[in-house]
Formats: C-alpha cells, structure tokens, sequence
C-alpha cells in the first residue's frame, strides 16, 4: 500500500460530522480528512484476481519452472505467497518465493529517513525469471527501487512485475505485466490494500478521498 508522499505520518481523528460508519483519517501534512469512499475488492474478488494473475504469468512464461517470485513489503509479500499457492494448486510446481526491501534503494535517501520494512531474503534469481509483486502501483518509484535491489543480487534472465491494482499516476516509464484491476484515480485518492494476513478483518481494497461523503458498495 503505498505511504503518503509527505514526511509527516497520517493521523487518526474523530470527526463529529462523519457519516456513519466512515472511518476518518487526517491526510499526511494537509490537515485534510480522508474517508472510506467505496470499497474496489471484496474478498472474494481479490481472491479471482489473485487467481487469475497466477495463470497469466504462468501462461506468459510457457510454464512456472524457471519463476521465482519476490514480495515487496510489506504487503507484496503475502500477495507473492498468494500467487505461489495459486500456481501450485493447477502446476506440479513449487515456485520459491523471495522477500525484498527497497528502503535502502529509494531516490528519496537524504529527504526523509530510511525506515526499513522488512528482511530481505531472495533466494537465486540468476538466469531466472523474477516477477516481482506489490500491491498498488502508482509513481513506479518503487518499483525502480526494486528493479535496483534485484539487480544487486544476481543477473536474471528477465523481470516482470505483479501489482493487484494499477491506479495510475505514472512519473517513470515503468508498465506492470500483471495487473488485478486498472483503477483510475484523482491524486488526491488513496487506494489501500487490507489483507487479513496483516491487517484486521476480511481480505479487501478500499478507495480512500478527502471529504466525507461515502459511496456504498464495491467497484465492478
């Protein structure tokens, strides 16, 4: 799930005139109040494009045996988990599946403090196929961070990139080869990714904006 851009840490407030069942969150340095705006995946729906992901790459790649699979914390991790599971259930394969922190690798280094997410743990990618997998994709800035980690672990034969949900916004010329859902987004949005392996309830991606009106139900 992608950080606000700013240095400062989102804030949780109550706000009086919230309409019911809207959890209100302060925008990063804005003072903004951001609300649940819709909900894009159920549980279910994440669950398909997971799936469905799973069979695009092993499809693309003629196959899963040379694939190794790399989760970006923190939530591209039990995606990439996901997605491995997925593959074992309709391929005879095993894919390994890899862990990568990209703190250290950002274009950021020197305006904000470094604050590493998790182990990185990769296990031989040379001559392998990487897909690395997060979860939103915006800027690509991330991404570049990664593309730079992987390249100082080894020399795989290709890399590709997983995302669950591509919400636009582009500042590098960087293009996911998997995608569970093109969501475009106004820059202020927020798309945030709820999975019950990290966070609190159902399996769920959600639409975040300022102001308080909600809009109920879940994007087809």
């Amino acid at each position: 799930m992608p950080a606000p851009e700013a240095d400062q840490p989102i804030s949780t407030e109550i706000v009086p005139d919230a309409p019911s069942g809207a959890f209100v969150v302060s925008g990063a340095g804005t003072g903004e109040a951001m609300s649940l705006r819709t909900t894009v995946f159920d549980a279910d729906t994440l669950r398909r494009s997971i799936t469905r992901i799973a069979h695009e790459i092993v499809e693309h790649n003629r196959g899963a045996r040379e694939i190794v699979l790399v989760g970006m914390h923190t939530r591209g991790v039990p995606i990439a988990r996901r997605i491995a599971s997925a593959i074992a259930g309709f391929e005879t394969v095993d894919v390994p599946v890899g862990t990568l922190d990209v703190a250290f690798h950002r274009d950021d280094i020197g305006r904000r403090a470094v604050v590493p997410l998790g182990p990185t743990d990769v296990p031989d990618i040379t001559d392998r196929v990487v897909v690395l997998v997060d979860d939103v994709l915006s800027t690509g800035r991330t991404v570049r961070a990664a593309l730079d980690a992987v390249m100082h672990l080894g020399r795989p034969r290709a890399v590709q990139l997983a995302v669950l949900v591509d919400r636009g916004h582009r500042e590098l010329p960087i293009r996911a080869d998997y995608v569970g859902k093109n969501l475009p987004t106004k820059l202020a949005e927020d798309v945030r990714v709820r999975l019950a392996d990290l966070d609190d309830g159902d399996d769920r991606v959600e639409l975040w904006a300022p102001g308080l009106d909600t809009v109920p139900g879940v994007v087809s």
